[in-house]
């Protein structure tokens, strides 16, 4: 599912227009976003969190060349899935 779809699906199952269906998802994942780059966390209850990770510096290797490069520290985001989403997706019927 895309953008574009959630936007038809949230229409559909809702009495929003097209316009206001997109401004909501687009407000979502707007918070969504500027949450996770002031470092926050996202929390939606059995389905899923988002938080930042973050890595010190280290030395790697060149693959090509072999050399030691140094590697900056960085910051990404990372998507945990809640204990619902993982036993609706692994979902197994007898």
């Amino acid at each position: 599912m895309n953008k574009l779809e959630l936007i038809k699906e949230l229409k559909d199952k809702t009495k929003l227009t097209k316009c206001e269906a997109a401004l909501v998802v687009d407000i979502f994942f707007s918070e969504l976003t500027r949450e996770l780059s002031e470092g926050g966390r996202v929390e939606i209850r059995g389905l899923c969190s988002f938080y930042v990770k973050h890595y010190d510096s280290y030395t790697g290797r060149n693959p090509k060349s072999g050399k030691r490069v140094k590697i900056a520290p960085k910051k990404l985001p990372f998507f945990k899935p809640g204990k619902e989403l993982k036993e609706r997706v692994d979902y197994k019927k007898v």
